[in-house]
């Protein structure tokens, strides 16, 4: 067994990498961003959605709070003609990326955190670099790439967008074993 303490190194040089992994993706190579796209209407909508006073949170388009009103005519052709949605209302602020990337850093130190939690239970000092690897890389990926299959299957993600961001989980997965490999103690 090898103790958290002794993969300290590991596990911040792999947040390390994989942030700087995740800036690549997004400020270089940015293949997400044909998925997003905007309003033709925007500010109309950004009007509209100003108009309602709701405080931030999750909506969805059509509401329905009563399951059993879903089986009710005036509900179903809601659904039936569409648009659905789910938008995420933010309160207002100026654009600022400091915040969100010091959390997903420390998202990073967790996912490598509990990778070094089941590394140290499963390995010993001493493995060997490929054993460590493939143990590392399976956890890593359970954390960093199957988070959106779900955002796919219940809120219609494009399942293109899903399997870019599960490609992106996959790189980071393979870019913390690396370092738990490479890190690991001898």
């Amino acid at each position: 067994m090898v103790s958290i303490v002794q993969l300290w190194l590991p596990i911040v040089v792999s947040a390390v990498f994989v942030f700087i992994a995740s800036s690549v993706i997004h400020m270089v190579l940015q293949w997400h961003k044909p998925f997003y796209k905007g309003f033709a209407n925007e500010d109309e909508v950004r009007a509209a959605l100003g108009k309602s006073t709701a405080a931030p949170g999750i909506y969805l388009v059509p509401w329905c709070a009563d399951m059993k009103k879903m089986a009710e005519p005036e509900m179903q052709a809601k659904f039936t003609q569409g648009p659905i949605a789910k938008v995420i209302l933010r309160a207002g602020c100026a654009p600022s990326m400091g915040k969100p990337l010091a959390l997903w850093f420390v998202f990073c130190l967790v996912i490598s955190l509990f990778c070094a939690g089941i590394d140290g239970h499963t390995l010993a000092v001493g493995t060997p670099y490929m054993q460590v690897f493939c143990v590392t890389a399976m956890a890593a990926f359970l954390g960093y790439g199957f988070y959106t299959v779900p955002h796919g299957i219940w809120w219609g993600q494009p399942w293109g967008a899903v399997a870019i961001d599960v490609l992106d989980g996959l790189i980071y997965a393979l870019v913390t074993a690396g370092a738990f490999g490479w890190l690991w103690p001898r």
